[in-house]
């Protein structure tokens, strides 16, 4: 083959299959690149968090921004991106996997998935080996940093709240949801309670659509026609003092008329839930059959994971002191598989999970809280970061803490998406799949306005409280957080930018009033 020749053949695998939509059938190796040129740079420049990483998906695989041959339709698109959110595990991450999966096969989607991680878990690590070298008591200086990153992270974190609020809303149910799950959250912290309210969202989602809605419905409608049998009995009495009898009837029977219309017409006002409608038209072929899995091997995916789940919390809770790493991978394997909407959600459970036991700092917690905003790719990396610091008085070295918080937060989601993409399209048709997973992702978001509370109350770092206090002691911290989200949510400055503004903020606080 001539040299030229071989560079075109290069150029056509990193451009992708000759025709979109088409799934990625060469050799492995071959496939090995595809994935790797399309998607070996997002895990050093996809800053901004999720929102941003939905977006760059968007734009490259199904756009196919660049030039580049889409990997999947519009459709395609948005059912993943629905069955994505309403799983647990970081969201983007999931969907980048999916995607990969879809295209090219799973061997390659692992590969896709080391790719967006890797880099950002490396540079978390890095982190944690910094930070165990702090000494107890830092600068003033430094504190005023730290609580101006902290202070713009929970502006960032509040925008979130309120963006994923107003997807997640479809109806007054999941209203109820958002907000309860929002109050139930600060009233009462435990390892079981957030997945208990969780799992009270998607019963409650489960019951109201296949029994509340249609019996309200009933009820309304029935108290609509006494109200209106009341009227037209109040109206007739008038008529018949007022008008000759003929006219009455006339008028009477036309008004009847018109309320058994009304009556009899279909409440559409809150219809059923139900799956994703299928095209019936001319539609975009899109391959997903080449490298999918078979259902067969979906649930048993999925069983197998919930198997391991049991396993896993039988045995630490038959052991009189198990292992720190053993609870350490247990809390992560955990947080892996009961947070719903992705890295806001995952901070106030991690908290509870590495700090409250006392294996890491409030301070330590902050410091990495507060860098990993402004970190590319997921921010479930942090779950590395915390893993490290979490062995430290062990002796296991650090990197087997940061190995075992990076497979335990990860894997739970990932195992779910691929088990669940496989049974999407049988599962779907059930309107009550689609009903629990909408309230337990309501109830979620909710969780995320809790994190919001906790850590405006411990986001304050002095030389005094260097395990954190209310920002609320300090009215210039409220600024700096209301400015972060402003710049976000209007002005569309990059959440990572905006976090660094915040820390400049603090500095300039510390310069004016702090020393």
């Amino acid at each position: 083959m001539s040299l030229a020749a071989l560079i075109n053949a290069v150029r056509n695998i990193d451009r992708g299959p000759a025709t979109a939509y088409e799934a990625n059938n060469d050799k492995l190796l071959l496939r090995f690149y595809d994935v790797l040129m399309r998607t070996w740079h997002l895990g050093f420049t996809s800053f901004g968090g999720p929102p941003v990483h939905f977006r760059i998906f968007y734009q490259r695989f199904v756009e196919g921004l660049g030039g580049k041959t889409p990997w999947i339709d519009e459709q395609t698109y948005q059912e993943l991106f629905a069955l994505c959110q309403a799983l647990p595990g970081p969201g983007s991450t999931k969907m980048l996997f999916c995607m990969a999966l879809i295209h090219a096969g799973f061997l390659p989607a692992i590969v896709t998935l080391l790719a967006w991680s890797l880099p950002g878990a490396v540079g978390m690590f890095g982190l944690s080996l910094g930070v165990q070298r702090l000494d107890e008591l830092l600068p003033d200086i430094v504190y005023a940093l730290l609580s101006g990153l902290n202070a713009s992270t929970v502006g960032i974190i509040a925008l979130a709240a309120v963006q994923l609020a107003e997807k997640s809303i479809k109806d007054n149910i999941t209203r109820i949801l958002v907000i309860g799950g929002a109050c139930a959250g600060l009233c009462y912290n435990a390892l079981w309670y957030f997945p208990t309210l969780m799992v009270i969202g998607g019963c409650s989602t489960a019951v109201w659509d296949l029994y509340g809605r249609r019996n309200v419905a009933k009820l309304r409608r029935k108290l609509r026609r006494q109200d209106r049998a009341a009227e037209l009995n109040t109206e007739e009495g008038t008529a018949q003092t007022s008008i000759p009898l003929q006219q009455a009837s006339t008028t009477t029977g036309v008004q009847r008329r018109t309320v058994s219309k009304d009556d009899d017409a279909p409440d559409t006002s809150e219809r059923h839930p139900g799956p994703p409608s299928e095209s019936t038209g001319d539609s975009i072929r899109v391959d997903t059959q080449s490298h999918s899995l078979s259902l067969k091997w979906g649930i048993l995916i999925i069983v197998g994971f919930f198997a391991s789940f049991i396993a896993i919390l039988v045995v630490r809770g038959t052991m009189d002191k198990p292992p720190l790493e053993l609870d350490l991978f247990t809390n992560m394997y955990l947080a892996g598989t009961i947070i719903f909407g992705g890295g806001p959600v995952v901070i106030p459970l991690l908290r509870e999970y590495v700090v409250e036991p006392g294996w890491v700092s409030p301070r330590d917690f902050l410091i990495g809280l507060a860098i990993i905003q402004a970190f590319p790719g997921p921010n479930f990396n942090f779950a590395v970061f915390l893993g490290a610091l979490a062995v430290i008085s062990t002796s296991s070295p650090t990197i087997l803490g940061a190995f075992l918080g990076y497979i335990g937060i990860f894997l739970p989601g990932i195992s779910l998406a691929v088990g669940f993409q496989s049974c999407w399209r049988v599962i779907r048709k059930y309107p009550i799949t689609t009903s629990v997973l909408r309230g337990m992702n309501s109830t979620a978001v909710g969780l995320v306005f809790t994190a919001v509370y906790r850590l405006w109350e411990i986001g304050y770092l002095s030389s005094d409280a260097s395990s954190g206090q209310s920002l609320g002691k300090e009215p210039f911290w409220l600024v700096v957080a209301a400015l972060t989200y402003a710049e976000n949510a209007w002005f569309n400055v990059p959440p990572a930018i905006a976090i660094i503004f915040g820390g400049i903020l603090g500095l300039c606080w510390y310069g004016a009033v702090g020393r």
